[in-house]
């Protein structure tokens, strides 16, 4: 290549800046929890009566169970009110004013999908099925529970928090997912 026929090449290549590199985390758009093993041995509360770690403040057996099997008849009952089985006025006394007026709107959509009253039966074509709840006390006055319902053979969690308000467990919060 001659000289000149090198400076014509030169002024026909664009030279760009060096613009300098941005790193991309690896949890770009994700979470980012340490999937790493874990070393430490868990702090397991193993006295008779505890529920082995799962509780944040310790709960007597007793007090446990019978928290146990009201949050089971409650939260069969919410998967029933939102699939339009049962009329949501039987939970008044359980659940908090949002909560409460939350079942009351879903109960109402999955009613008017089909076009029938809310909590009148006969809506679903499969009822809802609870398998498990688990439970964690927060507090002496506050539980979250997480129930693994099955409709046929599809699944659905379901997490609520209970409080104690004026000496009565109402569901404070509840999410469906």
């Amino acid at each position: 290549m001659t000289s000149a026929s090198r400076t014509q090449h030169d002024a026909d290549v664009v030279r760009l800046p060096v613009v300098p590199t941005t790193p991309v985390a690896s949890v770009q758009g994700t979470l980012a929890l340490d999937l790493g093993p874990r070393l430490d041995v868990p702090d397991l509360d193993l006295r008779p009566g505890r529920a082995h770690g799962l509780d944040v403040v310790g709960i007597d057996l007793v007090r446990r169970r019978r928290f146990e099997q009201h949050a089971a008849r409650i939260g069969a009952a919410v998967v029933e009110i939102v699939g339009g089985d049962r009329p949501v006025s039987q939970l008044l006394r359980w659940t908090t004013p949002e909560v409460y007026q939350d079942l009351a709107r879903r109960a109402h959509l999955v009613a008017a999908a089909v076009g029938r009253r809310p909590g009148a039966g006969g809506i679903q074509s499969v009822r809802p099925h609870l398998v498990a709840a688990h439970t964690s006390f927060v507090s002496e006055q506050c539980a979250e529970v997480s129930l693994h319902v099955r409709y046929g053979e599809r699944s659905r969690a379901v997490a609520a928090r209970f409080e104690l308000i004026r000496d009565r467990w109402q569901v404070s919060a509840l999410e469906f997912a």
